[in-house]
């Protein structure tokens, strides 16, 4: 796909210095700048660069002043950062706007299927499956028996979707992640005996799940992930959690079953929490903490394993750094008073 700086100017409402005409079909670090590239320029620490890139346009500021000649054509607009971001944008849908059903793919004949969708090779949509319009589905993906798609959303290569769960609007979920697979419920009083899960998954308007992700079905009733949750990779949701609107989830969180976090939360990295809690609104949890018991004033921070208030832990762990150095001196005062 090439596109011109006349077309690009036009769509990011910027103005052109150079070659109206020339044409670029990727895009690039301004370092590392190539023919048929774009880049931009917003941070003044890469000013350097802009001299010397071999990149055919760079978006600039309006008020950028160069120094030294400029080899690339110049797009202006108010805020290059922010024109940038919305290039990703537009280039990532046009690149991901896919459509038509493959020859490879299966659809059972009692599924419902929408307008303008994308089914790649060896992707399967079993029984009573019922797909909105737009919906992208990469290959390899499975839809299983009742599960519901909402419009707009995408799959990519080899995601699962288990039985009965259903998927909202304008979603996206990469490759890997299963969703719906059973909740970790045995009966240990009988032998280890399994405890059947009959619920589902309820993944609520755009939500975004990283890659290898896994949510687990509730036992009874349903998992449920609220409108605009965020997934890193490697998250791992168990049976019966609830996540309510807004919240993030780096990667390597590990929620056990039935807690229920709360809105606007933000988790950093390989984040434990225990089961059966209650996580309030506007938490923050600092990476590698481990959660075992309830947060329920709003806009907590916490850290550490266990956690606690995060200010009460770096003070605590002040104190743990200079452990050593305590327990010498308690020994020193012991074998004094000792020899007195």
């Amino acid at each position: 796909m090439k596109f011109s700086a006349q077309q690009i100017a036009a769509a990011l409402k910027g103005s052109i210095e150079g070659n109206e005409n020339v044409d670029v079909n990727s895009i690039s670090k301004i370092e590392e700048g190539k023919p048929g590239s774009i880049s931009f320029l917003a941070n003044p620490k890469y000013t350097q660069y802009i001299y010397n890139t071999n990149a055919s346009i760079v978006i600039v500021n309006n008020d950028f002043k160069a120094t030294e000649p400029v080899k690339p054509t110049l797009i202006r607009v108010e805020n290059a950062e922010n024109a940038f971001g919305q290039l990703l944008a537009m280039y990532s849908q046009v690149k991901l706007d896919k459509k038509g059903i493959s020859p490879q793919g299966f659809i059972n004949e009692t599924a419902t299927v929408g307008e303008n969708i994308y089914l790649g090779e060896f992707a399967v949509v079993a029984e009573n499956a019922k797909i909105g319009n737009n919906v992208k589905i990469y290959p390899q993906v499975y839809i299983g028996e009742n599960v519901t798609i909402g419009d707009n959303t995408t799959l990519f290569a080899g995601v699962k979707i288990y039985s009965d769960c259903l998927i909202g609007k304008d979603c996206i979920i990469h490759s890997g992640t299963v969703i719906g697979s059973d909740g970790f419920r045995f009966a240990l009083q009988d032998g280890g005996k399994k405890i059947p899960q009959i619920g589902n998954v309820i993944i609520e308007d755009n939500v975004e799940i990283g890659s290898n992700c896994s949510i687990d079905r509730a036992t009874i009733g349903s998992t449920i992930l609220r409108s605009g949750v965020k997934f890193d990779n490697l998250v791992h949701i168990a049976h019966n959690v609830e996540i309510k609107e807004n919240s993030y989830l780096a990667a390597g969180n590990v929620v056990a079953g039935s807690t229920t976090i709360g809105k606007n939360c933000m988790f950093s990295g390989q984040v434990g929490i225990i089961g059966h809690l209650e996580i309030a609104d506007n938490t923050m949890i600092a990476a590698q903490s481990g959660v075992s018991k309830s947060i329920k004033q709003p806009g907590t921070a916490v850290m550490g394993s266990p956690s606690m208030e995060i200010t009460k832990y770096r003070k605590n762990y002040i104190h743990f750094k200079n452990l050593t150095d305590i327990v010498d001196k308690l020994k020193g005062v012991e074998k004094k008073v000792s020899e007195s």
